[in-house]
Formats: structure tokens, C-alpha cells, sequence
């Protein structure tokens, strides 16, 4: 098996073009996590950047005290760290998938040698 240099190039190229277009798609991607039995909702782009909170109007009552600002607090610290959680996860899927293994050595490319982590 001999080791082609141009064709690990294509490849790599392939895999930077894949990774851009996963990039793209993340940043258009919206997931939403709730907390509180629905009461928070909070909604993320595919890179964990905040896009939206919805609060329900019945979390926080007719005369809102300290302990119902507290609660609706904890439950847009909730809504928004599971949303950001589930967008890491989405994220490490879409670059699992652009780059083929690439971070792991580059198992999946054919005649290249082994490369001892270079990458």
C-alpha cells in the first residue's frame, strides 16, 4: 500500500468543505428544550447560541414575590442549559459525520500510513 499525497489532499479538502457546510447548518439549526412542565421555553441555534426564551404568563401569578422571580429564574437557567446541551450534542454528531473519524487518526482513508496523531 502506498501512501498518495494528492489524494489525501482531496480528501482533506472534501472534509474541510464537508465541515463548512455542517458549520452552516448548525447555525440555521434550532433546538428547543422546556422547563417547568412547559412553563419556560427556551430555544437555541445549533451552536448553542441563545435565539429565544417564551415564558408562560401563569408561571409568575397576579402578584409575583421574590420565590416566583427565583423560580422562573431557575427555570430559564434549566430551559437554557438543557437546550444548549442538546445543540453540543447535535454539533458533535454534524463534525462526527463532516470529518469521516478524522480526529481520531484518520482510520478511513485509504493507503494512508499511520500517521501516529499528527492530527
Amino acid at each position: 500500500m502506498s501512501f498518495n499525497v494528492n489524494r489525501l489532499l482531496k480528501q482533506l479538502e472534501k472534509v474541510q468543505g464537508d465541515m463548512a457546510r455542517a458549520q452552516e447548518e448548525l447555525r440555521q439549526k434550532r433546538v428547543e428544550a422546556t422547563a417547568g412542565g412547559g412553563a419556560v421555553t427556551a430555544v437555541v441555534d445549533g451552536t448553542g447560541v441563545l435565539q429565544s426564551v417564551r415564558i408562560q404568563r401563569e408561571v409568575l401569578g397576579d402578584q409575583p414575590g421574590e420565590a416566583e422571580l427565583e423560580m422562573l429564574q431557575d427555570l430559564i437557567v434549566a430551559a437554557v442549559g438543557e437546550a444548549q446541551r442538546q445543540a453540543r450534542e447535535a454539533a458533535a454528531q454534524e463534525m462526527a459525520k463532516a470529518t469521516g473519524g478524522l480526529a481520531g487518526g484518520l482510520p478511513n482513508l485509504p493507503g494512508l500510513p499511520d500517521l501516529g496523531g499528527l492530527f
